[in-house]
Protein backbone atom coordinates (compact mmCIF):
# COMPACT_ATOMS: atom_id res chain seq x y z
CA UNK A 1 0.00 0.00 0.00
CA UNK A 2 1.33 3.43 -0.94
CA UNK A 3 2.10 5.49 2.15
CA UNK A 4 0.19 8.76 2.52
CA UNK A 5 1.94 11.94 1.36
CA UNK A 6 3.82 14.15 3.80
CA UNK A 7 1.57 17.15 4.32
CA UNK A 8 4.43 19.35 5.44
CA UNK A 9 5.70 19.23 1.84
CA UNK A 10 2.69 21.16 0.51
CA UNK A 11 0.94 22.78 3.47
CA UNK A 12 2.51 26.20 3.11
CA UNK A 13 2.76 29.19 5.43
CA UNK A 14 -0.67 30.54 4.48
CA UNK A 15 -2.43 27.81 2.51
CA UNK A 16 -2.29 24.35 0.97
CA UNK A 17 -0.82 24.02 -2.53
CA UNK A 18 0.02 20.62 -4.03
CA UNK A 19 0.02 18.32 -7.04
CA UNK A 20 -3.18 16.37 -7.78
CA UNK A 21 -3.51 13.54 -6.91
CA UNK A 22 0.06 12.74 -5.85
CA UNK A 23 -0.15 15.15 -2.92
CA UNK A 24 -3.66 16.58 -2.73
CA UNK A 25 -6.07 13.67 -3.18
CA UNK A 26 -9.67 13.19 -2.04
CA UNK A 27 -8.37 11.22 0.96
CA UNK A 28 -6.10 14.11 1.92
CA UNK A 29 -8.92 16.63 1.41
CA UNK A 30 -11.22 14.52 3.60
CA UNK A 31 -8.59 14.35 6.36
CA UNK A 32 -7.96 18.10 6.16
CA UNK A 33 -11.69 18.78 6.36
CA UNK A 34 -11.99 16.58 9.43
CA UNK A 35 -8.97 18.23 11.04
CA UNK A 36 -10.17 21.76 10.23
CA UNK A 37 -13.50 20.97 11.87
CA UNK A 38 -11.77 19.66 15.00
CA UNK A 39 -9.06 22.33 15.32
CA UNK A 40 -10.78 25.52 14.14
CA UNK A 41 -14.51 25.20 13.52
CA UNK A 42 -15.85 23.43 16.59
CA UNK A 43 -13.43 24.80 19.24
CA UNK A 44 -14.20 28.36 18.13
CA UNK A 45 -17.93 27.83 18.42
CA UNK A 46 -18.78 28.32 14.76
CA UNK A 47 -22.22 27.26 13.62
CA UNK A 48 -21.00 25.77 10.37
CA UNK A 49 -18.54 25.95 7.50
CA UNK A 50 -18.71 27.31 3.95
CA UNK A 51 -16.79 25.66 1.08
CA UNK A 52 -16.25 27.00 -2.43
CA UNK A 53 -14.06 26.07 -5.38
CA UNK A 54 -12.55 27.39 -8.61
CA UNK A 55 -12.78 26.01 -12.16
CA UNK A 56 -9.98 23.42 -11.94
CA UNK A 57 -11.09 19.93 -13.00
CA UNK A 58 -10.16 18.48 -9.61
CA UNK A 59 -11.87 21.18 -7.53
CA UNK A 60 -15.44 19.77 -7.29
CA UNK A 61 -14.44 16.35 -5.94
CA UNK A 62 -11.76 17.72 -3.64
CA UNK A 63 -14.12 20.28 -2.12
CA UNK A 64 -16.82 17.62 -1.70
CA UNK A 65 -14.32 15.35 0.09
CA UNK A 66 -13.30 18.19 2.41
CA UNK A 67 -16.96 18.88 3.17
CA UNK A 68 -17.48 15.20 3.95
CA UNK A 69 -14.61 15.20 6.42
CA UNK A 70 -16.01 18.23 8.21
CA UNK A 71 -19.55 16.88 8.23
CA UNK A 72 -18.30 13.62 9.78
CA UNK A 73 -17.28 15.75 12.77
CA UNK A 74 -20.80 17.10 13.18
CA UNK A 75 -20.22 20.37 11.32
CA UNK A 76 -22.91 21.69 8.97
CA UNK A 77 -21.40 22.59 5.60
CA UNK A 78 -22.69 25.03 2.98
CA UNK A 79 -21.33 24.30 -0.48
CA UNK A 80 -21.39 27.44 -2.63
CA UNK A 81 -19.81 25.81 -5.69
CA UNK A 82 -17.96 27.91 -8.25
CA UNK A 83 -16.69 31.17 -6.77
CA UNK A 84 -13.71 33.49 -6.63
CA UNK A 85 -11.59 33.54 -3.50
CA UNK A 86 -13.06 36.89 -2.50
CA UNK A 87 -16.47 35.34 -3.13
CA UNK A 88 -15.59 32.74 -0.50
CA UNK A 89 -14.43 35.52 1.84
CA UNK A 90 -17.77 37.24 1.28
CA UNK A 91 -19.60 34.05 2.22
CA UNK A 92 -17.47 33.60 5.35
CA UNK A 93 -18.12 37.19 6.38
CA UNK A 94 -21.81 37.35 5.53
CA UNK A 95 -22.61 33.96 7.09
CA UNK A 96 -20.10 34.47 9.94
CA UNK A 97 -18.64 30.98 9.58
CA UNK A 98 -15.17 29.61 8.74
CA UNK A 99 -14.43 28.96 5.09
CA UNK A 100 -12.39 26.79 2.74
CA UNK A 101 -11.64 27.79 -0.84
CA UNK A 102 -10.30 25.16 -3.22
CA UNK A 103 -7.94 26.87 -5.63
CA UNK A 104 -4.29 26.94 -6.63
CA UNK A 105 -4.68 30.54 -7.82
CA UNK A 106 -2.28 31.07 -10.75
CA UNK A 107 -0.42 27.75 -10.44
CA UNK A 108 -0.44 25.34 -13.45
CA UNK A 109 -3.34 22.99 -14.05
CA UNK A 110 -1.81 19.98 -12.29
CA UNK A 111 -1.97 21.83 -8.96
CA UNK A 112 -4.78 22.53 -6.56
CA UNK A 113 -4.94 23.92 -3.05
CA UNK A 114 -6.99 25.23 -0.16
CA UNK A 115 -7.22 28.68 1.38
CA UNK A 116 -8.70 28.52 4.86
CA UNK A 117 -10.22 31.24 6.99
CA UNK A 118 -11.96 31.65 10.31
CA UNK A 119 -15.43 33.14 10.68
CA UNK A 120 -15.55 36.66 9.31
CA UNK A 121 -12.85 35.83 6.71
CA UNK A 122 -10.10 36.02 9.36
CA UNK A 123 -6.91 34.32 8.13
CA UNK A 124 -5.49 30.95 9.13
CA UNK A 125 -1.74 30.45 8.78
CA UNK A 126 0.84 28.00 10.13
CA UNK A 127 1.27 30.26 13.15
CA UNK A 128 -2.45 30.54 13.84
CA UNK A 129 -3.81 27.01 13.52
CA UNK A 130 -2.82 25.64 10.12
CA UNK A 131 0.11 23.67 11.59
CA UNK A 132 -2.29 21.97 14.03
CA UNK A 133 -4.72 21.22 11.20
CA UNK A 134 -1.87 19.76 9.13
CA UNK A 135 -0.57 17.58 11.97
CA UNK A 136 -3.98 16.18 12.87
CA UNK A 137 -4.75 15.45 9.22
CA UNK A 138 -1.39 13.68 8.90
CA UNK A 139 -2.23 11.56 11.94
CA UNK A 140 -5.61 10.65 10.43
CA UNK A 141 -3.98 9.68 7.14
CA UNK A 142 -1.22 7.67 8.82
CA UNK A 143 -3.62 5.63 10.96
CA UNK A 144 -5.77 4.27 8.17
CA UNK A 145 -6.62 4.10 4.50
CA UNK A 146 -8.94 6.53 2.81
CA UNK A 147 -11.74 3.97 3.05
CA UNK A 148 -11.27 3.53 6.78
CA UNK A 149 -11.33 7.30 7.29
CA UNK A 150 -14.84 7.61 5.87
CA UNK A 151 -17.49 8.06 8.55
CA UNK A 152 -21.23 8.67 8.33
CA UNK A 153 -21.87 12.40 8.18
CA UNK A 154 -23.54 13.76 11.30
CA UNK A 155 -23.47 17.31 9.98
CA UNK A 156 -25.70 18.49 7.16
CA UNK A 157 -24.32 19.39 3.73
CA UNK A 158 -26.40 21.87 1.73
CA UNK A 159 -25.82 23.75 -1.51
CA UNK A 160 -26.34 27.50 -1.90
CA UNK A 161 -25.53 29.97 -4.68
CA UNK A 162 -24.27 33.28 -3.29
CA UNK A 163 -22.97 34.88 -6.50
CA UNK A 164 -25.84 37.38 -6.76
CA UNK A 165 -25.52 38.30 -3.08
CA UNK A 166 -21.77 38.83 -3.50
CA UNK A 167 -22.31 41.07 -6.53
CA UNK A 168 -25.00 43.10 -4.76
CA UNK A 169 -22.76 43.58 -1.73
CA UNK A 170 -19.88 44.94 -3.80
CA UNK A 171 -22.19 47.22 -5.80
CA UNK A 172 -23.40 48.62 -2.50
CA UNK A 173 -19.83 49.65 -1.64
CA UNK A 174 -18.99 51.35 -4.95
CA UNK A 175 -21.82 52.85 -7.01
CA UNK A 176 -21.03 52.72 -10.71
CA UNK A 177 -24.57 53.36 -11.94
CA UNK A 178 -23.91 57.03 -12.80
CA UNK A 179 -20.39 56.72 -14.20
CA UNK A 180 -19.63 58.10 -17.63
CA UNK A 181 -19.67 55.39 -20.29
CA UNK A 182 -16.45 53.39 -20.27
CA UNK A 183 -15.09 50.65 -22.49
CA UNK A 184 -13.41 48.02 -20.34
CA UNK A 185 -11.42 45.03 -21.58
CA UNK A 186 -11.27 42.25 -18.99
CA UNK A 187 -8.86 39.32 -19.25
CA UNK A 188 -10.12 36.56 -16.97
CA UNK A 189 -7.37 34.16 -18.02
CA UNK A 190 -9.98 31.33 -18.11
CA UNK A 191 -10.23 31.83 -14.35
CA UNK A 192 -12.98 32.76 -11.95
CA UNK A 193 -13.31 36.38 -13.12
CA UNK A 194 -15.15 34.89 -16.08
CA UNK A 195 -17.79 33.84 -13.54
CA UNK A 196 -17.85 36.93 -11.33
CA UNK A 197 -17.33 39.90 -13.68
CA UNK A 198 -20.60 39.37 -15.61
CA UNK A 199 -22.51 39.30 -12.32
CA UNK A 200 -20.82 42.33 -10.75
CA UNK A 201 -20.55 44.65 -13.77
CA UNK A 202 -23.85 43.82 -15.50
CA UNK A 203 -26.37 46.58 -16.37
CA UNK A 204 -23.92 49.43 -15.79
CA UNK A 205 -22.70 52.17 -18.20
CA UNK A 206 -19.79 49.90 -19.09
CA UNK A 207 -19.03 48.16 -22.36
CA UNK A 208 -17.18 45.06 -21.19
CA UNK A 209 -15.04 43.30 -23.80
CA UNK A 210 -14.30 39.80 -22.47
CA UNK A 211 -11.06 37.91 -23.00
CA UNK A 212 -10.92 34.24 -22.00
CA UNK A 213 -14.08 34.21 -19.87
CA UNK A 214 -14.56 30.48 -20.52
CA UNK A 215 -13.86 28.64 -17.26
CA UNK A 216 -11.02 26.24 -18.01
CA UNK A 217 -8.64 25.07 -15.33
CA UNK A 218 -6.14 23.90 -17.96
CA UNK A 219 -5.48 27.57 -18.89
CA UNK A 220 -5.36 27.07 -22.68
CA UNK A 221 -4.53 30.71 -23.54
CA UNK A 222 -1.98 31.83 -20.95
CA UNK A 223 -1.22 31.37 -17.28
CA UNK A 224 -3.67 33.19 -15.05
CA UNK A 225 -0.85 35.14 -13.41
CA UNK A 226 -0.90 38.80 -14.50
CA UNK A 227 2.18 39.52 -12.40
CA UNK A 228 4.20 38.07 -15.30
CA UNK A 229 4.40 40.64 -18.13
CA UNK A 230 3.88 38.11 -20.92
CA UNK A 231 0.45 37.27 -19.49
CA UNK A 232 -0.68 40.87 -20.01
CA UNK A 233 0.15 41.04 -23.70
CA UNK A 234 -3.26 39.92 -24.99
CA UNK A 235 -4.98 42.44 -22.73
CA UNK A 236 -2.67 45.25 -23.83
CA UNK A 237 -3.28 44.46 -27.49
CA UNK A 238 -7.05 44.31 -26.99
CA UNK A 239 -7.14 47.66 -25.17
CA UNK A 240 -5.41 49.29 -28.15
CA UNK A 241 -7.49 47.40 -30.72
CA UNK A 242 -10.79 48.47 -29.19
CA UNK A 243 -9.72 51.95 -28.11
CA UNK A 244 -10.71 51.00 -24.58
CA UNK A 245 -10.53 53.28 -21.57
CA UNK A 246 -9.01 50.63 -19.31
CA UNK A 247 -7.97 46.99 -19.13
CA UNK A 248 -8.36 44.68 -16.15
CA UNK A 249 -6.57 41.36 -15.67
CA UNK A 250 -7.43 38.91 -12.89
CA UNK A 251 -5.51 35.91 -11.63
CA UNK A 252 -6.97 32.40 -11.55
CA UNK A 253 -9.03 32.74 -8.38
CA UNK A 254 -9.78 36.42 -9.12
CA UNK A 255 -8.59 37.81 -5.81
CA UNK A 256 -5.90 39.94 -7.51
CA UNK A 257 -6.53 42.56 -10.15
CA UNK A 258 -4.01 44.27 -12.44
CA UNK A 259 -4.77 47.42 -14.42
CA UNK A 260 -3.69 48.56 -17.90
CA UNK A 261 -4.29 52.14 -19.06
CA UNK A 262 -5.70 53.33 -22.40
CA UNK A 263 -2.20 53.24 -23.94
CA UNK A 264 -1.83 49.57 -23.06
CA UNK A 265 0.68 50.41 -20.31
CA UNK A 266 0.51 48.53 -16.99
CA UNK A 267 -0.38 50.65 -13.97
CA UNK A 268 1.72 49.97 -10.88
CA UNK A 269 -0.19 48.25 -8.05
CA UNK A 270 1.39 50.84 -5.75
CA UNK A 271 -0.30 53.60 -7.77
CA UNK A 272 -3.60 51.71 -7.50
CA UNK A 273 -3.01 51.41 -3.74
CA UNK A 274 -2.50 55.17 -3.47
CA UNK A 275 -5.58 55.96 -5.57
CA UNK A 276 -7.91 53.65 -3.66
CA UNK A 277 -6.41 54.81 -0.36
CA UNK A 278 -7.36 58.42 -1.10
CA UNK A 279 -10.91 57.38 -1.95
CA UNK A 280 -11.31 55.35 1.23
CA UNK A 281 -9.77 58.13 3.34
CA UNK A 282 -12.13 60.68 1.79
CA UNK A 283 -15.11 58.42 2.39
CA UNK A 284 -14.18 57.89 6.04
CA UNK A 285 -13.78 61.65 6.54
CA UNK A 286 -17.13 62.29 4.83
CA UNK A 287 -18.68 59.86 7.33
CA UNK A 288 -17.31 61.97 10.18
CA UNK A 289 -13.90 60.47 10.93
CA UNK A 290 -10.95 62.65 11.90
CA UNK A 291 -8.34 62.11 9.14
CA UNK A 292 -5.67 61.59 11.81
CA UNK A 293 -7.65 58.59 13.06
CA UNK A 294 -7.86 56.96 9.61
CA UNK A 295 -5.24 54.28 8.93
CA UNK A 296 -4.12 52.72 5.64
CA UNK A 297 -1.78 49.72 5.56
CA UNK A 298 0.93 49.09 2.96
CA UNK A 299 3.79 46.62 2.83
CA UNK A 300 7.36 47.84 2.95
CA UNK A 301 8.14 47.30 -0.73
CA UNK A 302 5.24 49.43 -1.90
CA UNK A 303 6.28 52.70 -3.52
CA UNK A 304 7.39 55.54 -1.28
CA UNK A 305 4.59 57.48 -2.96
CA UNK A 306 2.01 55.44 -1.03
CA UNK A 307 2.83 56.68 2.51
CA UNK A 308 3.50 60.16 1.13
CA UNK A 309 0.06 60.43 -0.44
CA UNK A 310 -1.63 58.94 2.62
CA UNK A 311 0.08 61.56 4.80
CA UNK A 312 -0.86 64.34 2.37
CA UNK A 313 -4.50 63.37 2.94
CA UNK A 314 -4.01 63.69 6.68
CA UNK A 315 -4.25 59.97 7.38
CA UNK A 316 -1.83 57.53 9.00
CA UNK A 317 0.27 55.11 6.92
CA UNK A 318 0.99 51.78 8.62
CA UNK A 319 3.99 49.86 7.22
CA UNK A 320 4.04 46.05 7.41
CA UNK A 321 6.06 43.04 6.37
CA UNK A 322 5.33 41.37 3.04
CA UNK A 323 2.65 38.68 3.24
CA UNK A 324 -1.11 38.72 3.48
CA UNK A 325 -1.26 37.34 7.02
CA UNK A 326 0.81 40.30 8.24
CA UNK A 327 -1.23 42.88 6.39
CA UNK A 328 -4.54 41.35 7.48
CA UNK A 329 -3.41 41.29 11.10
CA UNK A 330 -2.27 44.91 10.91
CA UNK A 331 -5.50 45.90 9.16
CA UNK A 332 -7.52 44.51 12.06
CA UNK A 333 -5.19 45.88 14.73
CA UNK A 334 -5.22 49.41 13.28
CA UNK A 335 -8.88 49.24 12.16
CA UNK A 336 -7.51 50.40 8.81
CA UNK A 337 -9.94 51.42 6.10
CA UNK A 338 -7.76 49.93 3.36
CA UNK A 339 -4.55 48.05 2.69
CA UNK A 340 -2.53 47.39 -0.46
CA UNK A 341 0.39 45.27 -1.56
CA UNK A 342 2.81 45.47 -4.49
CA UNK A 343 1.43 42.11 -5.65
CA UNK A 344 -2.02 43.61 -6.39
CA UNK A 345 -3.74 42.30 -3.29
CA UNK A 346 -6.11 44.95 -1.93
CA UNK A 347 -7.80 44.76 1.47
CA UNK A 348 -10.88 46.61 2.73
CA UNK A 349 -12.31 47.19 6.18
CA UNK A 350 -15.77 47.04 4.64
CA UNK A 351 -14.92 43.57 3.30
CA UNK A 352 -14.00 42.03 6.65
CA UNK A 353 -10.39 43.24 6.22
CA UNK A 354 -10.04 40.62 3.47
CA UNK A 355 -8.63 41.09 -0.02
CA UNK A 356 -10.77 41.54 -3.10
CA UNK A 357 -9.45 42.45 -6.52
CA UNK A 358 -12.96 43.06 -7.80
CA UNK A 359 -13.69 45.82 -5.29
CA UNK A 360 -10.35 47.49 -6.08
CA UNK A 361 -11.21 47.36 -9.78
CA UNK A 362 -14.58 48.98 -9.07
CA UNK A 363 -12.84 51.83 -7.24
CA UNK A 364 -10.58 52.43 -10.24
CA UNK A 365 -13.56 52.36 -12.60
CA UNK A 366 -15.41 54.82 -10.36
CA UNK A 367 -12.42 57.18 -10.20
CA UNK A 368 -12.00 57.02 -13.98
CA UNK A 369 -15.71 57.54 -14.51
CA UNK A 370 -15.69 60.63 -12.31
CA UNK A 371 -12.79 62.15 -14.27
CA UNK A 372 -12.62 63.64 -17.74
CA UNK A 373 -8.99 62.56 -18.02
CA UNK A 374 -7.75 59.31 -19.53
CA UNK A 375 -6.47 56.78 -17.04
CA UNK A 376 -2.81 57.50 -17.80
CA UNK A 377 -3.24 61.13 -16.77
CA UNK A 378 -5.42 60.29 -13.80
CA UNK A 379 -2.75 57.94 -12.44
CA UNK A 380 0.25 60.17 -13.17
CA UNK A 381 0.14 61.92 -9.79
CA UNK A 382 0.14 58.56 -7.99
CA UNK A 383 3.24 57.21 -9.81
CA UNK A 384 6.03 59.50 -8.61
CA UNK A 385 9.09 57.28 -8.72
CA UNK A 386 10.75 54.54 -10.75
CA UNK A 387 10.87 50.97 -9.42
CA UNK A 388 12.87 47.91 -10.43
CA UNK A 389 10.23 45.36 -9.64
CA UNK A 390 11.24 42.29 -7.64
CA UNK A 391 14.45 40.61 -8.87
CA UNK A 392 15.32 37.17 -7.53
CA UNK A 393 18.89 35.86 -7.36
CA UNK A 394 20.13 32.44 -6.31
CA UNK A 395 22.66 32.98 -3.55
CA UNK A 396 24.46 30.35 -1.49
CA UNK A 397 25.59 32.67 1.30
CA UNK A 398 22.70 35.06 1.85
CA UNK A 399 24.08 36.89 4.95
CA UNK A 400 27.36 37.62 3.18
CA UNK A 401 25.57 38.94 0.09
CA UNK A 402 23.35 41.19 2.20
CA UNK A 403 26.35 42.55 4.06
CA UNK A 404 28.12 43.39 0.80
CA UNK A 405 25.14 45.45 -0.32
CA UNK A 406 24.84 47.09 3.09
CA UNK A 407 28.49 48.09 3.11
CA UNK A 408 28.18 49.63 -0.36
CA UNK A 409 25.00 51.54 0.57
CA UNK A 410 26.52 53.04 3.69
CA UNK A 411 29.26 54.55 1.53
CA UNK A 412 26.69 56.47 -0.53
CA UNK A 413 25.93 59.23 1.96
CA UNK A 414 23.18 59.51 4.59
CA UNK A 415 21.55 56.07 4.63
CA UNK A 416 19.27 54.61 7.29
CA UNK A 417 18.49 50.94 7.70
CA UNK A 418 15.82 48.77 9.28
CA UNK A 419 15.14 45.05 9.52
CA UNK A 420 11.34 44.86 9.67
CA UNK A 421 11.44 42.41 6.75
CA UNK A 422 14.90 41.59 5.46
CA UNK A 423 17.10 44.68 5.17
CA UNK A 424 15.78 48.03 3.98
CA UNK A 425 18.28 50.80 3.17
CA UNK A 426 17.01 54.34 2.54
CA UNK A 427 19.17 57.10 1.02
CA UNK A 428 18.17 60.46 2.51
CA UNK A 429 20.22 62.67 0.22
CA UNK A 430 19.54 63.70 -3.35
CA UNK A 431 18.42 61.86 -5.37
CA UNK A 432 16.11 59.73 -3.23
CA UNK A 433 16.43 55.96 -3.42
CA UNK A 434 15.77 52.92 -1.29
CA UNK A 435 16.29 49.19 -1.59
CA UNK A 436 15.08 46.11 0.20
CA UNK A 437 16.69 42.65 0.33
CA UNK A 438 14.56 39.75 1.59
CA UNK A 439 15.59 36.11 1.74
CA UNK A 440 13.15 33.42 0.67
CA UNK A 441 11.98 31.13 3.47
CA UNK A 442 12.03 28.06 1.24
CA UNK A 443 14.74 28.52 -1.40
CA UNK A 444 18.28 29.95 -1.61
CA UNK A 445 16.86 33.11 -3.16
CA UNK A 446 17.48 36.74 -2.31
CA UNK A 447 14.79 39.17 -3.45
CA UNK A 448 15.79 42.71 -4.40
CA UNK A 449 13.48 45.71 -4.78
CA UNK A 450 14.79 49.17 -5.65
CA UNK A 451 12.96 52.47 -6.07
CA UNK A 452 14.42 55.88 -6.89
CA UNK A 453 13.52 59.40 -7.85
CA UNK A 454 14.42 58.74 -11.49
CA UNK A 455 15.20 55.86 -13.84
CA UNK A 456 18.94 56.53 -14.03
CA UNK A 457 19.33 56.43 -10.25
CA UNK A 458 17.19 53.31 -9.95
CA UNK A 459 19.29 51.52 -12.56
CA UNK A 460 22.54 52.60 -10.91
CA UNK A 461 21.45 51.37 -7.47
CA UNK A 462 19.89 48.20 -8.89
CA UNK A 463 23.00 47.26 -10.82
CA UNK A 464 25.33 48.03 -7.92
CA UNK A 465 23.23 45.93 -5.55
CA UNK A 466 22.93 43.03 -7.99
CA UNK A 467 26.67 43.04 -8.64
CA UNK A 468 27.27 42.55 -4.91
CA UNK A 469 24.43 40.10 -4.42
CA UNK A 470 25.74 37.89 -7.22
CA UNK A 471 29.43 38.23 -6.50
CA UNK A 472 29.62 34.57 -5.49
CA UNK A 473 27.34 33.37 -8.31
CA UNK A 474 27.24 36.03 -11.02
CA UNK A 475 25.34 34.00 -13.60
CA UNK A 476 22.69 32.44 -11.38
CA UNK A 477 19.23 33.95 -11.52
CA UNK A 478 15.71 32.69 -11.03
CA UNK A 479 13.17 35.15 -12.33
Amino acid sequence: MTPPPRLQDFVKAYDVRGLVPEQLSTAVAYALGSAFAQVIVRPEGATGLVVGHDMRPSSPELSAAFAGGAAAQGVDVTLIGLCSTDGLYYASGALDVPGAMFTASHNPAQYNGIKLCRAGARPVSLDTGLAEVRDLAQWLLDRGSAHELQQPASGQIVERDLLADYAQFLRGLVDLSDTRPLTVVVDAGNGMAGHTVPAVLADLPLTVIPLYFELDGTFPNHEANPLEPENLRDLQAAVLEHGADIGLAFDGDADRCFVVDERGEPVSPSAITALVATREIDRAVADGADPADVAVVHNLISSQAVPEIIAEHGARAVRTRVGHSYIKAEMASADAVFGGEHSAHYYFRDFWFADTGMLAAMHVLAALGESDEPLSQLMASYARYTASGEINSRVDEVPAAVERVRAWALEQGPVSEDTLDGLTLVHHGEPMWWLNLRASNTEPLLRLNVEAADAATMERVRDAALQRVRADAPTEEDA
